[in-house]
């Protein structure tokens, strides 16, 4: 069992405050991926946690025990880094065998260790084999390899597979799913690209400027963010942020955005959850497949102009007009015919949510 605990972790380089009071559990073989921009401080936590980084205040702690004062060799944690770094005078089976020849086990040992990792990273017919011959997938299957082959409490990936072609990226990710589930380790994983993280997770923390801004499920980050940032960070594209006014006339709630004459309808419990924010300082939140369309007026749809179609295969990113401010709808492929056309739309309340302008923090989703 390795659980690993961040408890009021701060970190400063000079004047640069770059991790700050970060609280995180991270369960026993369970997915953690830190999700955030570059210079968010995802790297910075992930070398504190290895030993790489000291930090100036808090605490690290595996199984229960603090560790922040203890070297990384004495930590027995593993770290794969986006450079593959491994040692091209040696074979594939020598690189993978490395980290065990310090620790003084036979050679049957030995030999048995690297022949079952390369089983299960299905890199057996590349023992014999020097780097400059492998493919970068099979370097980085090789360098994830020499990291766990001594079983180490948990495994640290640092963009394992940023360096890769669009499609290994694709094929390695399936891969480190794979092995996870095969092996079971407690694993943090950091990355700027949002698909990564929500494929890999079984949690994501999504950090901004040093700061943890939300903790969930990919299900629970993408559905409910807890803020603008997670919002607009989530999901591609992006959710529709857009400046936003509601009125109630008639026991109807209307939400108009982008300063439109008229607007959207929606329940009228609305304006209890906004918790007085409804006169302003407020903003919608949709996600693209929440703008609804249609080719004919419809009951509570509004029409709009069809600015940029962007055709994406299965599916196509229309961007519509609406008041001031431009919805990126997502749509059937070919629905829209072409940019300039008159069309109409709606938005879902079910998919809808509210954030405060000044602080940036959500107010929920409407239903």
């Amino acid at each position: 069992m390795t659980q690993i605990e961040l408890r009021g972790v701060q970190k400063w380089f000079g004047a640069v405050q770059v991790i700050k009071d970060l609280n995180l559990t991270i369960a026993d073989n369970e997915f953690i991926v830190l999700l955030g921009q570059s210079g968010c401080g995802k790297t910075t936590t992930l070398r504190a946690v290895a030993g790489l980084e000291t930090i100036d205040e808090g605490d690290i702690l595996i199984d229960g025990k603090p560790v922040q004062h203890l070297k990384a060799s004495d930590r027995d944690i593993a770290m794969v880094f986006q450079s593959f770094s491994l040692y091209p005078h040696m074979s594939v089976y020598e690189n993978i065998a490395f980290p065990l020849r310090a620790t003084r086990i036979s050679k049957a040992q030995v030999d048995a260790a690297v022949r079952e990792i390369a089983r299960v990273l299905r890199i057996t017919d590349l023992l014999a084999k020097k780097p400059s011959a492998l493919s970068g997938g099979d370097m980085q299957r090789v360098a994830i390899g020499r990291a766990l082959v001594r079983r180490p409490k948990a495994m640290l990936m640092d963009e394992p597979i940023g360096a890769l072609d669009a499609k290994l990226r694709e094929e390695m990710r399936a891969e480190i799913k794979r092995l996870h589930v095969k092996q079971g380790s407690t694993t943090i994983y950091v990355t700027h690209d949002q698909i990564e993280a929500m494929s890999l997770a079984d949690r994501i923390v999504i950090m901004h400027e040093g700061v943890l801004q939300q903790v969930g499920t990919p299900e629970e980050v993408y559905r409910q963010p807890a803020n603008l940032f997670v919002a607009q960070f989530v999901g591609s594209p992006v959710m529709n942020v857009a400046d936003t006014t509601v009125s109630e006339q008639a026991g109807q709630v209307s939400v108009a955005v982008g300063g439109a004459e008229k607007g959207f309808a929606f329940p009228g419990e609305l304006l209890a959850r906004l918790n007085g924010h409804a006169g302003g300082g407020l903003k919608l939140g949709i996600r693209p497949e929440g703008v609804l369309v249609a080719r004919e007026a419809t009951d509570g749809f509004l029409p709009v102009e069809a600015q940029i179609i962007e055709p994406l295969g299965s599916f196509d990113i229309v961007d519509l007009k609406v008041g001031g401010e431009v919805l990126r709808a997502r749509t059937k492929s070919g629905f829209v015919a072409r940019a300039g056309e008159k069309v109409f739309a709606r938005v879902d309340p079910a998919q809808a949510h509210f954030f405060d302008t000044a602080s940036g923090k959500s107010l929920g989703v409407a239903l």
